[in-house]
């Protein structure tokens, strides 16, 4: 065997000193419990999330793409009924070269009539461009001022409905105490409004909406009140004749009365202007000073009208 030699043994020391890189690639560190639990955490508060629209539109822009690109096959419910029923493919009908594959579907996004082309709502958009162009301003001053009178007419229809009910109340309590004192032959049991219980035909034309309107609600009133007590609990003391007489007024409701319907067209105003000269003539009565007069000149009254009453 050779001796070795100073060099050689040098040489030796440098093959024996070499390494070699490692190509493997390094196991990823295992998942703590702890890490486990954290990320399982955020995963399922992520889906939690709920989308924004433009998520949503987007996801079903893409369901509605791949369901479009995707064709036919032996898993397609449609085709497997087919295919118990003796279809073995091909175009259906009775010619041959029919088609194969279901009619492609356009998806239409804005909001245009079907077969109105670019061309034609580019013409008409310009033509109303060029229309407004010089008006535009003149017509949204006149919108906000048609909308200032159309509500302050509104407020005046509601004003004027509620000066008709009110002049309803006070010719009724005149009419009621006018025939209390005359001691007519009228039942003179009351409804607790002061309102004789006798026939709705027979009562004033220009009160009759009101003592109509009494006469549902108290209908409205006893209906729910046979509803939540059994007729077993029912006082034998209740008076047969006052029961009887509500009745025929409740059927009333139903009959058909030209008089109150054509009393219901007029307006408000020519309904008030009616009772108020009606309370002027009959009562001395006037409505806009709510003062009773002692003769019919009703001396001191400025006049028929709110107006002239300032």
């Amino acid at each position: 065997m050779a001796a070795s030699t100073p060099g050689n043994e040098e040489e030796e020391d440098d093959y024996l000193s070499m390494t070699f890189a490692d190509t493997t690639t390094p196991a990823p560190p295992k998942e703590t419990s702890l890490q486990r639990t954290a990320r399982l955490k955020k995963e399922a508060a992520a889906r939690s999330l709920p989308l924004s629209k433009a998520e949503l539109e987007a996801q079903a822009q893409a369901n509605l793409e791949t369901g479009l690109a995707t064709s036919i096959d032996s898993s397609n419910r449609g085709a497997q009924m087919l295919a118990r029923m003796g279809f073995k493919g091909g175009g259906l009908g009775k010619t041959e070269g029919a088609r194969t594959r279901p009619i492609e579907l356009e998806v239409k996004g804005d909001r245009g009539g079907i077969g109105m082309d670019s061309e034609k709502k580019r013409k008409v958009r310009e033509a109303a461009e060029e229309a407004g162009a010089g008006g535009g301003e003149k017509r949204a001053k006149v919108g906000v001022e048609e909308f200032r009178v159309r509500r302050a007419g509104e407020r005046e229809e509601r004003r004027a409905e509620g000066l008709v009910w009110g002049a309803m109340r006070v010719l009724e309590g005149l009419g009621e105490d006018e025939k209390e004192g005359e001691g007519d032959d009228v039942p003179t049991t009351t409804t607790g409004h002061g309102a004789k219980k006798r026939r709705l035909r027979g009562v004033n034309i220009l009160y009759r909406p009101l003592v109509r309107q009494r006469l549902e609600r108290e209908r409205d009133r006893k209906m729910r009140y046979d509803l939540n007590n059994s007729l077993s609990t029912r006082n034998d003391n209740d008076d047969d004749e006052d029961e009887s007489v509500f009745d025929k007024r409740v059927e009333e409701l139903e009959d058909a009365d030209p008089e109150l319907e054509e009393f219901e067209a007029l307006s408000f105003a020519e309904k008030l202007e009616r009772i108020t000269k009606e309370l002027r003539e009959k009562y001395r009565y006037c409505f806009w000073c709510k003062f009773r007069y002692p003769d019919a000149e009703m001396e001191g009254c400025p006049g028929l009208t709110e107006d002239e009453h300032g």
